[in-house]
């Protein structure tokens, strides 16, 4: 026994650390930890009855980057001056990092406690023995360092010639020369290529993500052991699929740096990205990618614009405002902002206060912006018009070609849910009946495979009924378009015309002419053209909708025979709405009436005046409502009928004529016994009564 230990050590428990710096070392260097486990023996023999082992932090670093429990158990226990003696196999197990090990050696000595490798006894109150520790202190961090940059620096080395392949990503597989060949599941191929295909058409992540959602269409992915299994896609997953470098064909390494922060007292590793010229290695065509290599630089560009940061116009949006993004102000040279006013934020504004923001300074400009937005919809269609027919030809074989690819899609699925239903039905014929523990749940299994199965062939069923119901394009069909855009663009989604917009047009500077009261627009086309547009500015008070003349004259008219609640109903019955879209409401014909000095629905001036409908007119005149209709209709009888899908109106003057004396007598002449008494029947058509 070492002289070094007194019996002030041994009246003390010892304790054992055990440590392995990673999982790896952990399940395969097991004579590792068989020696480490030994030196309880080495405990015994030294004098001590009680140990204990301390080995809670196997497959944890001791480079001080991650928190070791055991560790922190082990120092507080020896802190409370329980401990006689700490041990390990080798010194170098208990720290790597010098703020640790002094730690220990400082505590250590203030309680007289004895350090014990496998080859001697430390007695860190002794100044050899704590000089010793510290050299081997900082050997052993320097060690580990020099280790650490002998592998980061081979593995440098051979990423720069592309050969450092870790892991493949999904719709690849590594090969034994550490190449990348695509996966040999078409199924997989297929999904990953329709990502491409559908941000393409799109244009944005989020939009791309949604028509997979839509659909209900799944995406592959890997599992740590390299197995595919598919799941719903999320943001992530689409995104890793359009931004990895991989999936164009090039070889990629160093994208993401790890750096080292401290979070009360803790060392925490964050991971970022770099930008990718402080990648270590990018070697395009280092294999057959999903697209090529200028179509992923392309797909790039189209990401980082939709990212509103720095001026630019970010991705389209819902909402209703047509440049949003595009608007530069030509005093400041800032981009004008955006904001939604009115009791149903429907009203939009463009501002430029960027100087009074940063600088204090006046506010620039400020308009509204639906005059603004409608006289660039006008320029743009007016350089779209030409190519409308082409087109919408092709808008039309695009949608065509979704259809099919969705349904493609869940055919592949099929195929697969099949043969998953399969091998389900094998592993159940193979299984012992009499075990039913086993066959139980293979049965369950077989019935789950075999209910996706139905499920996708419904699902395939509807999709293919749908896509036959989508006729071929002809080019007759669209030989009005060109003509017929303006009445389409109103109603279109905001989205695509904000995409059209943006195709077209680089951006707007925008100014305002206070002596003219007008406001210049100088629309920079993409092809350099630049155009000049000036639209007169509201003035205060005055409003940017009106409602329609023909609404206007059928609320004149109807108001002489209904009140305004039945008013509100036909004008919304003949799809009518008001000046800013909304649907008629009692109140809103009031406001129409008091506003255009129309006077209010009244039986008794109506009396006077002689107003009726149809069916009170054909009493009047004694025939039926239908024979009087298709008097009116043949021009024999004067009415009004201002809604095709409304009331006639008629006055008792009008039907104080030969003509209606001669419809009368005509009608008696053949009159039949009808089989239903005329009181009896009715009729739920406006347009009858």
């Amino acid at each position: 026994m070492s002289d070094k230990i007194q019996a002030q050590h041994l009246a003390r428990k010892a304790m054992l650390y055990v440590r392995q710096s990673s999982a790896y070392q952990v399940s395969h260097n097991l004579e590792s930890q068989k020696l480490q486990y030994a030196m309880q023996d080495r405990l015994h023999q030294l004098g001590w009855h009680e140990v204990e082992v301390i080995d809670e932090d196997l497959g944890r670093s001791a480079a001080g980057t991650q928190t070791r429990s055991g560790f922190e158990r082990m120092v507080a226990e020896v802190c409370l001056g329980r401990v006689g003696a700490v041990a390990a196999r080798e010194v170098s197990r208990f720290a790597r990092n010098s703020r640790e090990w002094q730690q220990l050696v400082e505590v250590c000595r203030v309680v007289d406690t004895v350090l014990i490798d496998q080859e001697t006894v430390y007695a860190p109150r002794l100044s050899n023995d704590r000089l010793l520790l510290g050299l081997k202190g900082s050997l052993n961090e320097y060690e580990l360092d020099l280790l650490r940059q002998r592998s980061v620096e081979a593995r440098r080395e051979k990423a720069r010639r592309g050969e450092l392949i870790i892991t493949a990503p999904v719709g690849y597989r590594k090969t034994e020369d550490q190449r990348l060949e695509k996966d040999p599941d078409l199924r997989v191929q297929e999904a990953i290529r329709s990502v491409f295909r559908q941000f393409a058409a799109i244009g944005s992540v989020r939009q791309t993500l949604l028509w997979f959602l839509e659909h209900g269409l799944q995406l592959p992915a890997c599992t740590p052991r390299g197995e595919i299994h598919w799941k719903r896609p999320y943001y992530g997953t689409v995104y890793q699929i359009l931004t990895s470098p991989v999936y164009g064909g090039a070889y990629a390494y160093g994208k993401t740096e790890s750096t080292i922060y401290y979070e009360g007292g803790e060392p925490r590793k964050r991971d970022q990205r770099k930008p990718r010229d402080q990648w270590l290695a990018l070697i395009p065509n280092a294999h057959e990618g999903y697209v090529d290599w200028d179509e992923f630089e392309r797909i790039q560009r189209v990401i980082h614009a939709n990212v509103r940061l720095g001026g630019q116009a970010g991705a389209p949006k819902n909402g209703e405002a047509l440049l949003s993004g595009l608007l530069r102000c030509r005093r400041c040279a800032s981009k004008l902002t955006l904001h939604y006013t009115g009791n149903q934020y429907d009203a939009l504004r463009y501002t430029c206060h960027r100087a009074w923001l940063d600088k204090g300074q006046p506010r620039c400009i400020a308009f509204g912006g639906t005059r603004v937005d409608a006289a660039v919809a006008q320029a743009v269609l007016r350089v779209v018009q030409p190519a409308a027919i082409e087109a919408a030809i092709v808008a039309r074989e695009e949608e065509v070609h979704k259809h099919d690819e969705v349904l493609a899609a869940l055919q592949r699925d099929l195929q697969a849910a099949r043969y998953a239903a399969q091998r389900a039905q094998k592993q159940y014929d193979a299984a012992d009946p009499d075990n039913r523990l086993v066959a139980d749940e293979l049965e369950r299994r077989w019935n789950d495979a075999l209910v996706r199965v139905e499920e996708l062939e419904s699902r395939i069923g509807q999709q293919s009924y749908a896509s036959g119901q989508l006729p071929p394009a002809q080019p007759e069909e669209f030989t009005e378009l060109a003509t017929a855009l303006e009445s389409i663009w109103p109603h279109a989604d905001a989205r695509l015309k904000k995409r059209i917009v943006r195709t077209l047009i680089h951006e707007v500077v925008v100014d305002v002419d206070d002596t003219a009261s007008e406001i210049v627009l100088v629309i920079h086309w993409k092809g350099g053209v630049h155009t000049e547009v000036r639209v007169p500015r509201r003035r205060r008070g005055q409003n940017a909708t009106h409602t329609s003349p023909e609404a206007i004259d059928a609320v004149r008219q109807l108001a002489r025979i209904c009140p305004d609640l039945l008013i509100a109903s036909v004008l919304n019955r003949n799809d009518l709405r008001t000046g800013r879209g909304n649907f008629w409401t009692q109140e809103r014909v009031t406001s129409l009436r008091s506003h255009h000095q129309i006077p209010v629905y009244s039986s008794e001036r109506r009396a006077a005046e002689g107003w009726m409908n149809l069916t009170e007119a054909a009493a009047f005149i004694g025939v039926s409502p239908k024979t009087l209709r298709l008097a009116v209709e043949g021009g024999d009888i004067t009415a009004e009928h201002p809604l095709s899908n409304g009331p006639w109106i008629f006055n008792r003057n009008s039907l104080n004529t030969i003509a209606v004396t001669e419809l009368v007598a005509r009608t008696r002449a053949r009159r039949g016994r009808p089989e239903i008494p005329t009181a009896q029947q009715g009729s739920l058509d406006l347009s009858t009564t």
